[in-house]
């Protein structure tokens, strides 16, 4: 027979999404043969080395060799994004996630178990794993009369938080990558900028009349750098502010469901 300190079988838990690694190495490989082999065509610029009138792509090959860095952290953030909406879409379940809490909470609220439990099973995703969890330790403890209720909620409550605790890293994978390059991009961008200031004071700096050439070449790099850099920065912050909301609200349906459990001990106490 079970008792107060035992566990019901392991809860199922969601399947973790792509690693970072992999997607960055994978983006930085597309970012850098588009620099070298699409950028950096011969076909891109005139007779004196020049990007041709209007050529996008002979314009961020002026931007050095920061461009395909950028490009990489850019790329990266995109890729993370799609990962996220499709893990996240995939940790909601498969209904309405606001109309899956309500039809749960209204079936733990008149007491029918087996209902919430074929909730679940239609359901899916995190949410549904982590009730699907605390009804098995519901059932587990709901008839042992050396518990009081207090107790009871209390142990579900926990129940809730360990299989919380198992869900969360698949939710919030990839999150803290999509936060470090906000800050990683600007600061790239900002690098790339520097080194064009540098070859435009070189150019500047010449015995006689100012390499036009060189100084054009130095500011469009900087440019280029400051307007790639600052444009990843504000991608990661995009993504990164509206992920963490999408993982927030299925937090607190969680919380929901917890304290409608915990309202079903108390009802039977009153």
């Amino acid at each position: 027979m079970a008792t107060q300190n035992q566990k019901p079988a392991k809860a199922k838990t969601s399947k973790l999404g792509l690693s970072a690694s992999i997607i960055i190495i994978v983006c930085a490989v597309i970012a850098f043969a588009f620099f070298f082999f699409v950028c950096g065509n011969p076909a891109n610029f005139d007779e004196k080395g020049h990007p041709i009138n209007g050529n996008l792509f002979g314009t961020l090959w002026q931007g050095g060799y920061v461009i395909p860095i950028v490009m990489t952290l850019l790329l990266t953030v995109f890729a993370l994004s799609i990962e996220r909406a499709i893990t996240l879409n995939k940790c909601k379940g498969t209904g309405n996630l606001t109309k899956f809490v309500d039809n749960a909470r209204k079936a733990l609220e008149g007491g029918n178990i087996q209902e919430a439990r074929n909730l679940c099973d239609k359901q899916k995703g995190s949410i549904a794993n982590i009730l699907r969890a605390a009804l098995v330790r519901y059932e587990d403890i709901e008839n042992k009369t050396n518990l009081s209720n207090d107790e009871k909620a209390e142990l579900v409550s926990k129940e809730i938080e360990d299989a919380t605790s198992l869900e969360l890293p698949v939710m919030e994978q990839n999150l803290p990558v999509i936060a470090t390059i906000s800050t990683l991009g600007t600061l790239f961008g900002l690098f790339g900028t520097v080194l064009g200031m540098i070859r435009s004071f070189g150019a500047m700096g010449q015995e006689g009349a100012p390499d036009a050439t060189q100084l054009a070449i130095g500011i469009s790099e900087a440019l280029l750098n400051t307007a790639m850099g600052i444009g990843t920065g504000a991608a990661a912050i995009i993504a990164y502010g509206y992920f963490s909301g999408k993982v927030q609200d299925i937090t607190n349906a969680v919380n929901e469901i917890g304290f409608a459990i915990g309202q079903t001990f108390s009802k039977k106490r009153a």
